[in-house]
């Protein structure tokens, strides 16, 4: 028997999303994400990695919550578990596999704590403290 995991975090509501850490996660556990492109995701998203959602920006919540359900419902229905389905004689989805590997190559060094960390010290922390050397006799300014 094979078990293939289906995983999507869909987080449709703007300023009440989290903050984007379990979507990120997701490809480092073969999982792919289907997400409304805000927050982390249009960053991460190059359209080989998982599912975007183009949400609505209407004001009117009502609306912006019908437009983007209704958008997450057509993707699953005309792309997403048509491609799952799509299987080989031995019952192995291989195009949704390459995706999940494509996620995988993608999206696991662009959002760890080792690039963040690296973010946080060249392009916030060392122009902060105005050196740009580990020398002992550098000048304080």
């Amino acid at each position: 028997m094979r078990i293939f995991q289906l995983n999507f975090f869909i987080i449709a509501v703007e300023g009440r999303e989290a903050c984007g850490t379990s979507g990120m996660k997701v490809a480092l556990n073969g999982g792919l994400n289907l997400s409304i492109l805000d927050g982390w995701w249009p960053e991460g998203y190059d359209g080989t990695n998982g599912f975007g959602v183009y949400g609505s920006r209407n004001e009117n919540a009502k609306i912006r919550d019908d437009h983007d359900r209704e958008a997450i419902f057509r993707d699953l229905e005309k792309d997403i578990i048509p491609l799952y389905y799509n299987q080989n004689a031995e019952g192995v989805p291989l195009k949704w596999i390459r995706k999940v590997k494509q996620a995988m190559s993608t999206l696991g060094w662009r959002f760890s704590s080792d690039r963040m960390v690296m973010d946080y010290v060249t392009q916030c922390y060392t122009p902060a403290a105005g050196i740009l050397t580990c020398q002992m006799n550098a000048p304080f300014i």
